[in-house]
């Protein structure tokens, strides 16, 4: 799993500033490099080349680009907007860490500041004549840049915030989500054992934050749980809701602890938790499921009256539940350093709750909606009768008496028990 400095760095690269400001130091450096190359160029070779026209290309980019910035701008938040009203505010982010759209604006933000800095420097006369020669075939190259990157914008402009592309976005981060966690069912650490295996006696540590988990290191925890020689049983995964006062995790100390070393060890574990306002999806297959029949009960609201995408949602439940169900690596993933390191695993239970259970409370008096779902239950018990059977099941009978208190005809209720007859014989 990532080391906590790791998926910081990585949730910075996601940042749209982040990869603007790269692209502009890139075009800064890259205006001024003529400067430093400008004696390597033949003295001859300007005179054949006519740079001079350097100067008026150089002036329509920067004027051009400052415009297709400010427009690309408004069309982003536009999208982003689309995508809350429509989908859901939680699949917002997923669309602002979309890098066609991040390398376009800092495509064009660095090709301004490339264009302004060859402007001012050329002012200055610091480029030369061999200078100008180098800057013109630079700012050539620069020009083929913008036009790929404008004709890609363009088609990407065409499905960006829109009601498809979102779950496409959603879906894909849920299995991402599912697809690492089957191979790091503990995240690296080793099973939770049974409750009544840990020590009453055992050391609890609190939270002093109200938020969610989102990152936890258990590299750094194995770390300390050899060099304090503890063992830590964590009572969190990442999407878990922490409030203060809330045990974080149980430490059970293998030697004699020394004064003060306790105090000590609580302080680093905390710090190994990350504790946000919000939940991510990186690692935490919940939240995309969750995410998912969010967009389906949406859907279903009198509001938007649209079943369709409730279906359409359905079906991707079925394709992300399906990874879940896949046969397990014949050894899962476990950091050799955190064999002192204890996480509970996600139970099929859960991931059926999150998902299943809105739908079916908000699509009850819609029949086709009733059928998809418990179309999907069939399908997923069938899948995997061994590990999702019982989940199906539950869930079939739940959809029925939901159904049963919704649904007007009863034709639709004898076509309901006769799809679910698989399930519950």
């Amino acid at each position: 799993m990532l080391a906590r400095w790791r998926w910081v760095l990585h949730q910075l690269t996601k940042r749209l500033w982040f990869r603007a400001s790269l692209f502009s130091l890139l075009g800064i450096a890259t205006a001024l490099l003529a400067v430093v190359f400008k004696d390597y160029i033949p003295e001859s070779l300007p005179a054949r080349i006519g740079a001079d026209a350097v100067d008026k290309i150089l002036g329509i980019i920067a004027s051009s680009m400052l415009a297709v910035t400010t427009f690309s701008l408004s069309t982003m938040v536009t999208a982003y907007g689309a995508a809350s009203s429509g989908v859901t505010p939680r699949a917002t982010t997923l669309v602002m860490e979309d890098t066609t759209t991040q390398n376009a604006l800092a495509t064009f933000i660095g090709s301004f500041l490339f264009s302004l800095v060859g402007i001012i420097a050329l002012s200055t006369g610091a480029y030369g004549t061999q200078g100008r020669v180098l800057l013109f075939a630079v700012t050539l190259a620069v020009v083929m840049l913008i036009v790929y990157t404008l004709l890609r914008w363009i088609d990407h402009l065409s499905k960006l915030g829109r009601v498809g592309e979102t779950i496409d976005r959603v879906e894909q981060a849920t299995i991402d989500a599912i697809t690492n966690r089957l191979q790091w069912p503990h995240l690296g650490a080793a099973a939770y054992p049974c409750d009544s295996m840990v020590p009453n006696s055992a050391l609890i540590i609190t939270s002093l934050h109200t938020g969610y988990v989102q990152h936890i290191d258990v590299q750094a925890l194995g770390a300390i749980a050899k060099a304090d020689e503890t063992r830590i049983f964590l009572e969190v995964l990442p999407g878990s809701f922490v409030h203060v006062g809330m045990p974080l995790a149980r430490i059970v100390s293998l030697s004699k602890p020394r004064e003060g070393e306790q105090q000590s060890s609580s302080e680093k574990i905390i710090s190994t938790l990350t504790i946000g306002v919000r939940r991510t999806f990186e690692h935490d297959p919940r939240f995309g499921l969750s995410v998912l029949s969010e967009i389906a009960s949406r859907a279903l609201s009198p509001a938007v009256n649209d079943p369709g995408t409730a279906i359409d949602v359905i079906g991707r439940g079925i394709r992300s539940l399906t990874c879940w169900g896949k046969p397990k690596a014949p050894a899962a993933k476990i950091d050799t350093d955190c064999q002192q390191v204890y996480l509970r695993a996600l139970t099929v239970d859960d991931l059926f709750d999150d998902f299943f259970a809105p739908i079916a409370r908000d699509g009850a008096g819609l029949v086709e909606v009733d059928l998809r779902m418990m179309k999907a239950l069939v399908c997923l018990a069938q899948i995997n009768p061994a590990m999702f059977s019982s989940a199906c099941a539950r869930h079939a009978g739940l959809l029925l008496k939901h159904a049963n208190n919704a649904l007007v005809l009863e034709e639709d209720r004898h076509k309901l028990s006769a799809v679910a007859r698989p399930l519950l014989r």
